[in-house]
């Protein structure tokens, strides 16, 4: 770990399964925030990394390589400025992080409920995607 890391704000994301929600708000924030912020997920009940995840991820040309689901037992004693639950049952489930700073919500729609055709489940991947991009810029400007 080097100098400049160690000033950075550390940010963890959790949703249930670690398979979509926080996975697409790791990206995001490491793609929009990556001078400032060290940033994780984590899932309550860990599952695999759903492909339409990696798919609406790339569209943006986001890197995707380093993702894999994971739980959130390990990194419960981490230090965290932020850990951020991206769904209800997170919220509602999430145990206490006691070397974590601050604790937020940001409840979106689980894109792997969705049902229909691949280009319809697909419409719901962006959709969400585009719902939690919105929120990290939002919160980037706070940030500042």
């Amino acid at each position: 770990m080097t100098q400049s890391d160690t000033k950075k704000i550390k940010v963890l994301f959790i949703c249930t399964g670690n398979t979509a929600r926080s996975q697409m708000a790791q990206t995001l924030l490491e793609a929009r925030g990556a001078d400032r912020f060290e940033v994780v997920s984590a899932g309550l009940e860990p599952g695999v990394l759903n492909p339409l995840t990696v798919k609406v991820l790339s569209e943006k040309g986001m890197k995707t390589d380093h993702l894999y689901a994971k739980g959130v037992k390990p990194l419960i004693a981490e230090h965290f400025h932020y850990v951020i639950t991206v769904c209800d049952r997170a919220e509602a489930s999430c145990p206490i992080f006691p070397n974590a700073r601050y604790r937020m919500s940001w409840p979106f729609e689980d894109p792997a409920a969705a049902v229909g055709s691949e280009e319809e489940k697909l419409a719901v991947f962006r959709r969400v995607r585009d719902e939690i991009d919105v929120e990290i810029q939002s919160w980037l400007r706070s940030q500042a």
